[in-house]
């Protein structure tokens, strides 16, 4: 759907620092997000990213994914 592609999207941005300054957190936030609706090129990059965050990080990025859920 449009909005899994929106999600999947707002990753990449911040993955790739594209109209924004990158980052690795927001980043695996947004493709979690799209992962968890059926985003399967989200899975991949969410995998990709972690490779290269550290545990802190990951954590950070589960806990504001789930916070954006609980809205």
């Amino acid at each position: 759907s449009n909005s899994v592609d929106a999600l999947f999207e707002l990753g990449i941005m911040y993955a790739a620092g594209r109209e924004v300054s990158p980052n690795l957190v927001i980043a695996h936030k947004w493709f979690n997000l799209a992962a968890l609706q059926g985003n399967r090129a989200a899975l991949k990059y969410r995998k990709e990213i972690a490779n290269e965050m550290s545990t802190a990080e990951i954590s950070v990025a589960q806990k504001l994914a789930r916070e954006w859920l609980d809205k």
